[in-house]
């Protein structure tokens, strides 16, 4: 069988821009409606058989929420949750460029290969991303989930299911309250739907 997952990408956030990693910011009401309507057409047909969350707040509240509104069991995984930056936490790249432009220009050339300092290396973030799907897949084999989650665990996700070079990680394109439909199948195999 196969496992759908819808998805989110939380809205903005009121610290905004940045690299937030772990940092655990709420939400602006811009990035509650964001959120709210991205889901606002599924929500009135109640496709999920429940939501998976990262448990941090710009993720966990609006999950808190949409859970209690379709009656839905709503599960928080850490293991979702964004990259650890590491020094780089709550910087903007522009001032990144000004501090660390070299190691700004290798981060983004290639992730996997650049880890921001006392950050958390890309391979092991993908190792815990791609963990949780697989326990979800043999967990929850033929069910809808809606997942909320962050700008790089979508990115990462969406790079496997398109056959996207490592390379080319930092350049899928996912905006605030972004939904995207992905399948997994029973080997792991990521398809977008």
């Amino acid at each position: 069988m196969t496992l759908r997952l819808d998805l989110l990408r939380h809205g903005e956030t009121e610290l905004g821009g940045g690299l937030r990693g772990s940092l655990d910011d709420p939400l602006t009401d811009l990035g509650w409606q964001q959120m709210r309507s991205s889901v606002a057409e599924l929500a009135l047909e109640s496709p999920w058989d429940r939501i998976v969350s990262s448990p941090l707040q710009r993720c966990a509240r609006f999950a808190e929420e949409l859970a209690l509104k379709l009656s839905l069991p709503l599960q928080l995984e850490a293991g979702i949750q964004e990259l650890h930056f590491g020094d780089w936490e709550g910087i903007g790249t522009a001032q990144l460029m000004e501090t660390d432009a070299e190691g700004l220009g290798r981060f983004w050339e290639d992730p996997y290969s650049f880890t921001p300092p006392k950050g958390e290396p890309v391979l092991a973030f993908a190792s815990r991303v791609l963990g949780v799907i697989e326990r979800l897949q043999q967990t929850c084999d033929g069910e809808r989930i809606l997942l909320i989650s962050h700008g790089g665990v979508m990115r990462l996700l969406l790079a496997q299911a398109r056959g996207l070079p490592r390379e080319q990680l930092l350049q899928v394109v996912v905006g605030h309250g972004g939904l995207f439909g992905l399948a997994v199948e029973a080997d792991g195999r990521l398809t977008e739907v």
